[in-house]
C-alpha cells in the first residue's frame, strides 16, 4: 500500500548541471541547477527563477553554457550552487577553476565539467513556470568520457544526478538495458 507524502518534487532523478554565462562585462557566473530538461533534439529548457544572477546574464548576452557535474567535481558543483552570483562576485577566484570562451556562442566553458552544451538564447518563458529555453549550437566533450564511436559514454562520465527526496547527489551507475529494445517482448 501506498502512503500519501503530499505535494513533492518527486521526479528522481535529476541532473546536476552547470549553468555559466557572461554579464555585460565579461565576468563569468555559474549556479547550480537540477531543474532542466532536453526539450527537443535541439533544445534545452531550464527552470531557473529571474532573481538568479545566471538568468539576468543569459537576458543580457542572449548565450550561455550547460555543463554536466560529475563526482569528481561534486564539491564545486554544489559550492556553484550554494553561492549566489548577486553576493559572490568571482566564483572561479575563489575555487579556481578555469574557463574558456566558446567559439560557438558568447558563453564560458568550465574547464573542469566533462562535458559541455554550448547554446543561444531562444526564449524565455514567464508565467506559471519561468524557463529559459536554449538552442544547443554544438556540444564538447573531453576525450576521457568518449567511448571508441567518439560518443559520451556515461559509464565513463560518472554524472551527478540530484536526489529531490533527501537533497543527495548520486553517480549515475551501470547500464542495466537498451532503450527502444528491452520492451520489443510486448510488442
Amino acid at each position: 500500500m501506498k502512503k500519501d507524502l503530499g505535494v513533492q518534487q518527486a521526479i528522481f532523478p535529476m541532473p546536476v548541471l552547470m549553468i555559466a554565462a557572461y554579464d555585460e562585462n565579461g565576468q563569468v557566473n555559474v549556479m547550480n541547477a537540477a531543474w532542466g530538461q532536453i526539450a527537443a533534439s535541439d533544445k534545452i529548457a531550464l527552470f531557473i527563477s529571474e532573481p538568479h544572477k545566471t538568468t539576468k546574464n543569459i537576458r543580457k548576452t542572449k548565450a550561455f553554457t550547460v555543463s554536466i557535474a560529475d563526482v569528481d567535481h561534486m564539491d564545486v558543483a554544489d559550492y556553484f550552487g550554494m553561492a549566489s552570483g548577486n553576493t559572490v562576485e568571482d566564483k572561479f577566484e575563489r575555487t579556481k577553476y578555469h574557463v574558456t570562451k566558446s567559439t560557438h556562442v558568447n558563453a564560458p566553458i568550465i574547464e573542469e565539467f566533462p562535458v559541455c552544451m554550448e547554446c543561444e538564447l531562444e526564449d524565455i518563458v514567464d508565467g506559471s513556470i519561468h524557463a529559459v529555453v536554449g538552442k544547443i549550437v554544438n556540444v564538447c566533450a573531453d576525450e576521457s568520457v568518449l567511448d571508441e564511436n567518439g560518443k559520451v559514454d556515461p559509464g565513463k562520465l560518472h554524472a551527478l544526478i540530484f536526489d529531490n527526496f533527501q537533497s543527495g547527489y548520486y553517480e549515475v551507475g551501470k547500464k542495466v538495458g537498451q532503450a527502444w529494445n528491452a520492451g520489443k517482448k510486448w510488442l
